[in-house]
């Protein structure tokens, strides 16, 4: 006997608006939450410097930890090119990326830090404040993002990253390159790039070996690590003061906080300190006057 064909089942019938409309709602609802918030824009006018964090975003530094310019000596000449390059850059004027290198503790990142605050404290009435912005080395692959923050900002900014240098292996030199020459932008007009360094050329001298050894064509490899630092319109090199020129730092320092010391102590306390630490720097200096002020129970103000 032939079984009766099975009923053909009625059509699912088409949500009505007053249905519909929930259902969009959710799905919105849920695609909103798996959506990654959008970034605020940062209040640029909440400080004169910043550090830029590893997430992307901009911390303002209430006071920044730096040495007033008139204590830098043995350093006049370079002191002299960077604040006048800064100079022109703050009023809108061309010029340079700048790379200090050379010898430790001569006062490479504080002159950066004193020439913006002494920019700063000349600058017009009305004419808007240089901004600094700090970006440490181990984030240097978000300088570009950085730069596209601050491209449309009316304000003028020194991205400052201090003690900057690549090893073997590192290929973030490439951000730093591109961010450099901006791309297809170009970089903006309104930021500026500081760098300290130990090494000339950013890069380590087995690292350049090495990149000569294995490339196919040594020469062009080489060529396109040590061509960082032609990015750098500027050079500045700092080189080891002498001991009059150390000693005339210690006297500045402690002319500068009143310390009370005889002289003839002081210049023999001051060489042996150095000698014990075999060089002659401002850090060398300062670290000095630090201990000099805490035997004689007054603080650094």
């Amino acid at each position: 006997m032939t079984e009766p064909p099975a009923p053909t089942p009625s059509p699912t019938p088409a949500p009505t608006d007053d249905g519909l409309m929930p259902v969009l709602l959710r799905i919105a609802a849920a695609l909103e939450r798996a959506a990654p918030p959008a970034t605020p824009r940062p209040d640029l006018a909440a400080a004169d410097a910043f550090v830029w964090l590893a997430e992307g975003r901009l911390q303002p530094v209430p006071k920044v930890n730096r040495v007033e310019i008139g204590l830098l000596h043995g350093i006049d000449r370079m002191r002299d090119i960077l604040f006048d390059n800064t100079e022109r850059f703050a009023r809108g004027l061309p010029a340079n990326n700048a790379l200090l290198w050379g010898a430790r503790g001569m006062g490479k990142s504080s002159l950066v830090k004193a020439v913006h605050a002494e920019i700063n404290a000349r600058r017009e009435g009305g004419a808007r404040p240089l901004k600094l912005v700090e970006i440490h080395r181990e984030d240097i692959e978000g300088l570009p993002a950085l730069m596209g923050l601050l491209r449309p900002d009316p304000h003028r900014f020194v991205v400052f990253c201090d003690d900057l240098s690549f090893d073997a292996e590192d290929t973030s030199y490439k951000s730093l390159k591109a961010a450099l020459d901006g791309g297809i932008e170009g970089r903006p007009d309104n930021v500026l790039f500081y760098a300290t360094s130990n090494r000339r050329h950013l890069l380590a001298r087995e690292m350049v070996e090495n990149e000569r050894s294995t490339a196919i064509n040594p020469g062009e490899a080489v060529e396109e690590k040590v061509s960082l630092s032609d990015r750098f319109g500027l050079w500045l090199g700092f080189h080891k003061c002498s001991q009059d020129e150390y000693l005339a730092m210690v006297d500045a320092y402690v002319a500068r906080h009143g310390l009370a010391v005889e002289p003839a102590r002081l210049r023999a306390e001051a060489l042996e300190w150095a000698t014990t630490r075999g060089a002659r720097s401002g850090r060398t200096a300062f670290q000095f006057i630090q201990d000099l002020a805490g035997r004689l129970g007054q603080r650094l103000e």
